[in-house]
């Protein structure tokens, strides 16, 4: 019902902003009786003039906002690219899209710019290597084996905790590996001939990356095995378990956490929140238990699959087949101005968001959205001290809640600074693994520190509305 609720939550705000609510009526499907299917009575008219086009799963009124601003970023980003005279911030935004457009100097390079990376990998040859390139991986934003960042500590919300929990799969959750229907073991067949090519492209003799590819297949299904389903992660008491680093090198005592947390500069990490301590047990056992040669087909398999996106055409597009065509359905590859763009704003996107808000968002625009707010937390106020069935211990904490109730519009009221991170027109993808870097180890610099409750987790052109539970917002 998405399409729906944004239409009467757009048309909410028009009212409340004194505007005049337009909903076009040709969205609905009035042969169909609301009582029978309110959905269909609602969208389906919409539906049926939207189809959803061929380089996308799924589309609604979002996606088209989102295109919407894509028009806009993609100005932006070609001026910033092109002009004479820049600021640090034109510098990184506009050097970071050029360097994702030049698909000649992409196609010229081929695999170069992973080269010292792919070598790294070639020189395993023991559990502490495999251990030492899982760092590495982590710190370029290759989630191998699991993954490990900040978090906001569920059970004291005003402090960030390390946390760490189950990752490591190419498919999307464990339940892809264990589905015993045709579809399934198709999928999982066609997974394995996608993991022997990309192997192949990372320089692998062709003879042995079918074996490889069962290698990272029977080690990927060892760690499924041991991850929680997509339903038992809803829980967010059965994710939560609080440790000490030496109560976690029990839980996991071939794996060496102190070397781990000197990989990621991390000198005090504190407690910990293990998320799921089965999942990291699962994946002890296998790093002892799998052979070193597995694992480094493993990692060659997870760093070749990440970097894909930002690499040749031909691995780009065998990328898409699997993950876009076999996988999610969708038939084309989206332009590459967008996949660019979205890699911009997902590396720098508060420095892409600068830029927006310069050109889309002034000042008075989001005093306007804060009244709007404000507005409507006042008739909530009032709502909630008349409204009859609410007790007065009840009544009273609605309203301190709503009192305490955070408000995000438009954009922080403090920027990112990414001047310490270089970005050029070299490789988009050592771009991309840079951006990944800092980002990580700003994300880890949290640890122990109170939260910053001015931080955004998204950007400025993103198009979203939500609620967040643990920080009230």
């Amino acid at each position: 019902m998405r399409r729906f609720l944004f239409a009467g939550f757009a048309a909410g705000l028009a009212f409340a902003a004194g505007l005049q609510a337009n909903i076009d009526l040709r969205n609905f499907d009035t042969a169909v009786k609301p009582q029978d299917d309110f959905y269909a009575f609602a969208d389906g008219g919409w539906i049926r003039t939207h189809p959803v086009p061929s380089a996308y799963s799924s589309w609604g009124a979002f996606n088209e906002v989102d295109e919407h601003n894509k028009i806009a970023l993609r100005q932006i980003l070609e001026k910033a690219a092109t002009a004479a005279q820049r600021d640090w911030i034109e510098q990184q935004v506009g050097d970071f899209y050029a360097s994702g457009m030049d698909e000649a100097a992409i196609e010229a390079a081929g695999l170069a710019p992973l080269r010292p990376e792919l070598d790294r990998l070639a020189k395993i040859t023991t559990v502490a290597d495999v251990q030492a390139a899982l760092v590495r991986l982590h710190r370029i934003g290759v989630n191998a084996g699991f993954f490990f960042t900040s978090e906001q500590d569920p059970k004291n919300s005003v402090m960030m905790i390390a946390g760490g929990g189950q990752a490591g799969l190419g498919l999307p959750d464990r339940d892809y590996y264990f589905r015993d229907d045709d579809k399934s073991k198709l999928l999982r067949q066609q997974y394995a001939d996608h993991v022997a090519r990309m192997l192949e492209w990372a320089g692998d003799p062709p003879a042995a990356t079918p074996a490889e590819a069962r290698a990272v297949m029977k080690l990927e299904t060892v760690l499924a095995q041991g991850s929680k389903k997509l339903a038992e992660l809803r829980d967010p008491v059965a994710n939560y378990h609080k440790m000490a680093p030496a109560d976690l090198q029990k839980l996991t005592p071939h794996f060496d956490w102190k070397a781990y947390f000197a990989g990621l500069d991390l000198a005090q990490p504190g407690d910990i929140d293990v998320g799921q301590p089965e999942f990291f047990s699962t994946f002890d056992t296998a790093l002892s238990a799998t052979p070193v040669a597995d694992w480094q087909a493993y990692l060659r398999w997870h760093l070749i699959h990440a970097a894909a996106p930002y690499l040749n055409a031909a691995i780009v597009n065998e990328n898409f087949d699997f993950y876009g065509r076999k996988l999610t359905g969708r038939q084309q590859l989206r332009d590459r101005w967008k996949r660019v763009l979205d890699t911009v704003d997902g590396g720098i996107g508060e420095a892409l968001g600068q830029l927006y808000v310069a050109g889309y968002f002034p000042p008075e625009s989001k005093t306007r959205m804060l009244k709007l707010v404000g507005n409507l937390r006042a008739a909530l106020r009032d709502r909630l001290q008349t409204i009859e069935w609410m007790d007065e211990p009840t009544r009273a904490a609605a309203l301190r809640k709503l009192d305490a109730f955070g408000v995000k519009i438009g954009y922080p009221d403090k920027w990112i600074d990414y001047s310490r991170l270089t970005v050029d027109r070299g490789p988009f993808v050592l771009n991309v693994f840079r951006a990944n870097d800092f980002n990580g180890q700003r994300d880890l610099a949290k640890i122990g520190r109170p939260v910053d409750r001015s931080e955004w987790g998204m950007t400025p052109p993103t198009v979203n509305a939500y609620y967040n539970p643990t920080m009230n917002e």
